[in-house]
């Protein structure tokens, strides 16, 4: 299944307490249980965005999931490879 990287443009979203960030999640995994064929695998917060991991069999997945969540989608990118510290060898 394709991997994609969303990026969510949420002012302030470093500073979201505890209790803010898991209604989030709850309101991500409510949407989620009516999809079946879309994983979120993890998250990211930074300053001002959140960029989560998900697997979907297709970018408008993601937004319908967005969409349904309220949540912003500003960038939905499909990752095409991955790489780590060990793809250079020794």
């Amino acid at each position: 299944m394709p991997k994609y990287v969303i990026e969510r443009e949420i002012p302030g979203a470093g500073n979201l307490s505890d209790d803010e960030l898991g209604a989030i999640s709850r309101k991500s995994n409510e949407v989620l249980s009516g999809m079946p064929d879309v994983q979120w695998v993890q998250s990211y917060v930074t300053d001002d965005k959140i960029f989560c991991v998900y697997l979907a069999p297709d970018a408008d997945a993601i937004r319908k999931h967005a969409d349904q969540g309220g949540f912003p989608a500003n960038a939905v990118r499909e990752v095409s490879r991955t790489i780590d510290p060990t793809t250079g060898g020794r």
